[in-house]
């Protein structure tokens, strides 16, 4: 065990865990989760969609790549708080620019380490994700460390007075304030209008390489002001918190969905879109968090190892295709076109009417796995398939 000071990990089930501090010193609340990823942790605390979220990696040995000035997915470190097993004591790799924990606690994020994560992990999937605290430094009372129950009591109810991620909307707070422009790689084929619910960088990058001019917006824009970018298509993008509070989120892709527009969501984005087309939602017991989560394309029968970030689900008919509910079938036809092969989770909707698709994962996913990047290209030719025959009807009208 490296030598500082001690930590604790508390869960509101009144769950213990003692370890070393490790990034910033203090207090952090929040939703605990577990990621799955062996690679990719620098990608993974900077991802927008863990805000409010301490996070446990599976893998038991972190930091050694150190972290660099290229990976980041956003422009700030999100994570609530990080735990880890086995801290690296050196960074090893000729992309590092510096070490995780410098890293960390640069950014303000608190961290533990020393934990046992197996036996974290297993604790949340058979209880659940729940609110949860890291303490150390003068955050942490007396006797904490060994588990004082007077101490600990004190920190239960710290960490019980915290809201949950059900009921939380948090997409405004981690969109853009202003709208920016991601320019094409080589000959421009369309322009998109990306809604910033919590974007990763990545995400942009791969509709530029296939030739599309992306326009990334703040949550709040409206109707009108997508219009004004002359789009060919709207995405909307991954992001944290509860779908069910994305009322206006949800009312906006109503509207973009009326005005024909071909869309493509992701993560968040396909809690949208089921909200949009009249499904419900709900939350997951643990969520799906990692790089190495198996999705079937029902379409090819295609297995894809995918990245996933999320707790919460489309409920949606899984078997046949259905009728959007919303206003009686306004939108048509929606059949689930991705299922998770681990627990049946919707991971994806097709709609057979209007021009519209999304999924639940990653396809855009550093450090990977790569197996979905061909969702982008299907998006790119479904705007070019529309804008074709907007132009042949239009012609033919002319005629």
């Amino acid at each position: 065990m490296f030598d500082h000071e001690p930590a604790v990990v508390v869960l509101e089930d009144g769950t213990v865990f003692v370890g070393r501090a490790y990034g910033a010193r203090g207090r952090t609340l929040g939703e605990i989760v577990f990621a799955t990823g062996m690679t990719g942790y620098q990608e993974t605390f900077t991802d927008p969609s863990y805000h409010r979220q301490i996070i446990v990696m599976t893998a038991p040995h972190i930091g050694n790549t150190g972290v660099n000035n290229e990976d980041p997915e956003s422009q700030r470190y999100w994570a609530a708080g990080v735990v880890i097993r086995d801290p690296a004591r050196r960074a090893s790799n000729w992309r590092a620019t510096g070490k995780l924990e410098a890293a960390l606690a640069q950014a303000g994020v608190v961290g533990i380490a020393g934990v046992d994560t197996r036996a974290l992990t297993r604790h949340l999937r058979e209880r659940g994700v729940m609110r949860a605290g890291i303490f150390s430094g003068s955050a942490l009372p007396s006797g904490a460390e060994h588990k004082d129950p007077r101490a600990i009591e004190v920190l239960v109810g710290i960490v019980r007075e915290q809201p949950t991620m059900a009921g939380a909307n948090l997409a405004g707070e981690v969109s853009t304030p202003e709208a920016y422009v991601v320019e094409p790689e080589g000959t421009p084929r369309a322009t998109v209008v990306a809604v910033d619910l919590g974007i990763k960088a990545r995400t942009p990058q791969q509709l530029a390489a296939r030739g599309a001019r992306v326009v990334v917006v703040p949550q709040n824009v409206t109707l009108q002001q997508i219009e004004a970018y002359h789009p060919d298509g709207v995405f909307f993008s991954n992001g944290p918190g509860d779908p069910e509070t994305a009322t206006a989120e949800v009312d906006l892709l109503r509207d973009v969905l009326d005005a024909g527009y071909p869309f493509f969501g992701i993560c968040f984005g396909n809690q949208i879109l089921g909200r949009a087309l009249g499904y419900g939602t709900y939350k997951l017991e643990y969520g799906h968090r990692g790089v190495n989560q198996p999705v079937l394309d029902r379409e090819t029968g295609r297995v894809e190892i995918t990245a996933h970030n999320h707790g919460f689900a489309v409920d949606a008919p899984v078997e046949n295709a259905s009728v959007s509910p919303y206003k009686g079938g306004h939108f048509g036809r929606v059949e689930v076109s991705h299922i998770d092969l681990n627990d049946g989770v919707v991971e994806g909707l097709k709609c057979l009417d209007i021009p519209a698709f999304s999924v639940q994962y990653h396809p855009e996913a550093a450090a990977g796995p790569h197996d979905a990047n061909y969702l982008f290209d299907r998006f790119i030719n479904l705007m070019e398939a529309q804008r074709e025959s907007r132009a042949a009807n239009a012609h033919g009208k002319d005629a």
